[in-house]
């Protein structure tokens, strides 16, 4: 059998994949459906009931990356970030990794609490509840900040922008904690391979110290520290002392930092962005002044200064905004590279601590000579506050703030005698310390997720199918326009239809309705594979319906199939087979679309299987006649059985052109057998088509391509049996039972191979 020209079609993909830029896979409804089904996949172990749709955009003037609003994950594939890379592979892991910190937020961000902070902020109070703090400057700060915000609607936006980044800084670090631990194939790997590479861009605190423009711009540098903190458990020092005060208010905030990369709380987190905010007020309040400044003279908004100085963060992605809350985990997650970064923030809180006393027996006489606190006193906190203890941050009551330790609000003085904070290392000047450097893997991709080149190419692949479906549907028409109907066809427009693209619903209806008609495909298989055999072997053939030998064996089955004869070995006859299917309103009637879909949906396999070449067609009527390809002999994306799905009752029939169309495609095929199976439920019906001029026609069609080779087979399924009889003459069979129809037509298609 001639089977599908597989190397040409391999020819063609090779061709338009290679013409694919980056900027069309990138943009491709395929990649976003990509990722959209891994979101799916992933998702499922939460009970996620929404789809979470994909959006990829290309916007080089645009330096935003990626956000989300929990239902749509946006990614700007143009971003500086992804097209700095070398590759294609390399800027699709960036982008992968920038939809795995999205799906992050999906899953693990609390959209709804968010809103709940900035709806009671922007009235005056605050979320979870107002900051208890223990030492008298901080209390002071909590009122100073209320003084600030019930100065009008501007500073409490204000202030609630500010919130909302800082809390961005802490969600960030969260999320991509438990995709790296729950998810380390392609979206933990890819999301690595994101981080690497911001990490790679993120400036030392020397660096950030030198773009500070103005005095008043240190709160900046220290949430592009904290950011550092919360992603990576580590800060770039450069050759910055330990002693910078922003390096110390850094260090004074890590106990809430670590609070809030690990509660699962949100509203944890919230509590830790208000006691954050309080602890470094010394700060934010001249930044804030800073951006008020700016932003007058500049004619713009406050809240929108604030949001472009935050967007200059490295590392730092837009949340969004969203209505839902996060998912309910089930289960302890699995141990992975999350661990690793615990022990990195270990290393940074252990520089936090303050040098150890050089003799501890001193130490504990200089506490027993210590005086009692006066009454009217403030209280000194247990062992001298984080100068001696190392913890800092717990200093609000509740059941996260236990055991609180005040820390210092000035930096802490560095010694000539430094032991202990950082061994070798005693100087005034602290470049960036042992082990202190992010550690990159080299070899990880061999370790990890190792296939998206792979991926990359199964989806150029798709892509490229895609582009060359649509390019045949166009070269369909082109061929359609150049087709000479005759005069009763003249002005009437032709137009070929064809679905480049599959939808999930069209899948769904054929593997819920295909099982038992491939079954049926399978059975009739067997009952010729043993006959094509014997044909390539030779020898005695029985069963046949004409021949010089009767075979008297035969005779009692009745049934015509009363010859025989002796072969030489042979192949089979080429057969290529058209299926033309009528469409029209009258098919709607008594399930005969539904039977006529089945039929086809089995012919389909049948021929597949024994390689026989097949195309199957609907025709019906709209503005002109409508052609509907729902299986072409060369198929390029395999996905023509979905197609067929689409196969029902539309308008009227004009059947002269839809057969002369089809039967043109099939006379130019190269088999032995060309089989040309009409099926119909009446007569042709269309404006100016109908009677005896069209029976005229459609008889002309018959006679002009039978003598080209072409065999007709009009199946009549419908009451106007007569009237189509008369049309096709010797070609005609009748379909009285529909429930017949699928195994009719297999068996006259069975009758030819045996030809």
């Amino acid at each position: 059998m001639t089977r599908v020209n597989h190397k040409k079609v391999r020819q063609l993909l090779n061709q338009e994949r290679n013409s694919i830029t980056d900027r069309q896979f990138f943009v491709s409804r395929i990649l976003a459906g990509h990722f959209a089904d891994i979101a799916a996949a992933q998702s499922k172990r939460y009970a996620y009931n929404r789809r979470v749709n994909v959006r990829i955009v290309w916007e080089p003037k645009n330096p935003e990356g990626a956000h989300t609003d929990n239902s749509l994950i946006w990614i700007n594939a143009a971003t500086p970030l992804v097209k700095a890379k070398k590759n294609r592979q390399e800027r699709y892991e960036m982008v992968c990794g920038l939809f795995a910190h999205e799906l992050g937020h999906v899953l693990y961000t609390d959209f709804l609490s968010s809103q709940t902070h900035a709806a009671k902020t922007m009235d005056g109070g605050w979320y979870p509840e107002r900051p208890v703090c223990a030492e008298l400057s901080h209390r002071l700060n909590v009122d100073e900040i209320e003084e600030y915000r019930n100065q009008g609607s501007v500073y409490q936006t204000a202030f609630t922008r500010l919130s909302h980044h800082l809390h961005n800084v802490l969600e960030d670090g969260f999320i991509e904690e438990k995709m790296m631990n729950h998810f380390p194939g392609v979206l933990g790997a890819n999301l690595k391979s994101l981080r690497e590479s911001v990490w790679e861009e993120t400036q030392t605190v020397a660096q950030l110290v030198e773009q500070e423009a103005d005095e008043r711009l240190k709160w900046r540098s220290i949430l592009q520290m904290m950011l550092s903190y919360c992603l990576y458990g580590e800060i770039k020092y450069g050759e910055t002392a330990l002693t910078d005060e922003r390096i110390q208010a850094v260090f004074h905030s890590l106990d809430d930092l670590d609070e809030g990369l690990t509660c699962a709380d949100p509203r944890v987190r919230w509590q830790m962005v208000n006691l954050i905010i309080v602890r470094n007020w010394r700060y934010i309040k001249p930044y804030l002044e800073y951006c008020e400044e700016n932003s007058k003279a500049a004619g713009g908004d406050l809240a929108a200064m604030l949001d472009a100085l935050f967007d200059a963060l490295n590392g730092s992605t837009s949340e969004g905004a969203g209505l839902t809350v996060a998912v309910a985990e089930n289960g302890t997650p699995a141990l992975g590279r999350g661990e690793m970064r615990s022990a990195k923030r270990g290393m940074t809180a252990a520089l936090a601590k303050p040098p150890a006393a050089e003799d501890d027996t001193e130490d504990d006489e200089k506490e027993a000579e210590a005086p009692e606190p006066k009454d009217d006193e403030e209280p000194a906190e247990a062992g001298g506050g984080a100068a001696s203890s190392g913890r800092i941050g717990d200093d609000m009551d509740g059941a996260c703030f236990k055991n609180a330790s005040e820390a210092p609000d000035e930096p802490l003085e560095v010694t000539d005698k430094e032991g202990g904070r950082i061994p070798l290392m005693q100087t005034d000047s602290v470049s960036t310390p042992n082990r202190g450097e992010l550690e990159y893997d080299n070899d990880y991709h061999g370790i990890g997720y190792d296939a998206s080149a792979k991926d990359i190419e199964d989806l150029l692949n798709r892509m490229a199918e895609e582009r060359l479906e649509t390019k045949r549907t166009s070269q369909l028409n082109e061929l359609a326009q150049n087709i000479a109907y005759g005069n009763i066809h003249e002005g009437v427009k032709m137009t070929v239809h064809r679905m480049s693209t599959i939808d999930d619903e069209l899948r769904d209806r054929y593997d819920e309705a295909s099982p038992p008609l491939l079954a049926i495909s399978k059975q009739l298989q067997r009952s010729i594979t043993r006959q094509l055999q014997d044909q390539r072997r030779g020898g005695k053939q029985t069963g046949l319906y004409m021949g010089r030998r009767l075979d008297i064996h035969s005779l009692p089955r009745n049934d015509g199939r009363a010859f025989s004869k002796m072969s030489l070995p042979n192949e089979t006859p080429e057969l290529a087979i058209a299926l033309l299917l009528d469409e029209s309103g009258s098919m709607g009637c008594a399930s005969r679309a539904i039977y006529a879909r089945a039929s086809a949906i089995i012919l389909y396999d049948f021929c597949q299987s024994l390689g026989i070449p097949v195309m199957v067609y609907g025709h019906s009527t709209d503005t002109g006649v409508a052609l509907y390809s729902y299986a072409e002999f060369d198929s390029i994306d395999k996905l023509d059985r979905y197609r067929m799905m689409n196969i029902s009752a539309r308008g009227s029939n004009r059947d002269g052109a839809a057969l002369r169309f089809v039967a043109e495609q099939l006379a130019k095929r190269p088999e032995d057998i060309r089989l040309l199976i009409l099926v119909s439920d009446g007569q042709p019906a269309d404006s100016g088509y109908y009677g005896t001029a069209a029976e005229e026609d459609l008889r002309g069609i018959k006679t002009e391509y039978r003598r080209k080779g072409i065999c007709f087979i009009a199946a009549a399924i419908g009451e106007d049996k007569e009237n189509i009889e008369r049309i096709y003459g010797d070609s005609f069979m009748d379909i009285s039972d529909l429930h017949t129809l699928p195994i009719a037509l297999t068996n006259a298609v069975k009758r030819f191979i045996r030809t």
